[in-house]
């Protein structure tokens, strides 16, 4: 077991970067222990190949500075959220016992967001219950389920239940997305276009959390969207 702090899962690589690497990055360098998990390998992409996505994605890891990264392997565009899938994400849950879970927009363009939101968001409550047995290497895990499930938001402009700032962090965030040099903006690439390479999309990284910092007074900001209330002790930790 490797505990960590924050746990970051998404449908494909690069997805944890474009919705909330800032977040990520921010608290990386407050101190806490952060990994990154993939389902897929992103292998029905329209550009690049599995391997090349596997390359950038620990480039990418390496600028945020993540403490782990693991890829599932499940087939890209044709997981579903059934037990088989379940086991696997709950043993991973179990494995690094994060307090927080990151993943998947709710609802997005892409199938296998609104799909890995949720199977991620069953894992994390079945994960918590002590007669589902799982092993990993052999050895008998025990029941783990995060303090709270949070989904970040990408393609579509989801209503964010709240933000986080992440002023200092959006160059940093911008760095590991360009780590995926086959998927985004390059003007020399003879990859065939997709819906996220073309300049507009890579310059939505910033104007998009511009655009949030700005409805909440800072430079930069990251939204989160929630399954249940988020609880405050106090007044004074509403900014």
């Amino acid at each position: 077991m490797i505990k960590l702090d924050i746990l970051a899962i998404g449908a494909h690589p690069d997805d944890v970067e474009l919705g909330c690497s800032a977040t990520l990055a921010k608290e990386i360098s407050r101190g806490k222990k952060v990994g990154i998990l993939d389902l897929t390998r992103g292998e029905l992409g329209t550009r690049g190949s599995a391997e090349i996505r596997d390359a950038e994605a620990a480039k990418a890891a390496q600028i945020l500075g993540v403490h782990h990264r693991e890829n599932l392997g499940f087939r890209d565009g044709f997981f579903i959220n059934d037990e088989e899938h379940q086991m696997a994400v709950i043993r991973m849950i179990r494995k690094y016992q994060p307090e927080i879970v990151l993943c998947n927009a709710v609802q997005d363009r892409h199938i296998d967001h609104s799909k890995g939101s949720s199977l991620v968001s069953d894992a994390c409550f079945l994960s918590g219950l002590r007669r589902i047995e799982t092993k990993l290497d052999g050895v008998s895990q025990s029941e783990w389920r995060p303090k709270h499930v949070y989904h970040y938001i990408q393609w579509e402009n989801l209503k964010p239940d709240f933000v986080v700032d992440v002023t200092g962090f959006v160059d940093q965030k911008t760095e590991a997305v360009k780590a995926y040099a086959s998927q985004f903006y390059d003007p020399d690439s003879k990859e065939p276009v997709s819906p996220i390479s073309s300049q507009n999309f890579l310059e939505s990284i910033s104007y998009r959390a511009r655009d949030l910092g700005r409805l909440i007074g800072t430079d930069y900001a990251e939204g989160f969207t929630v399954e249940r209330f988020v609880a405050v002790d106090n007044l004074d930790q509403l900014i």
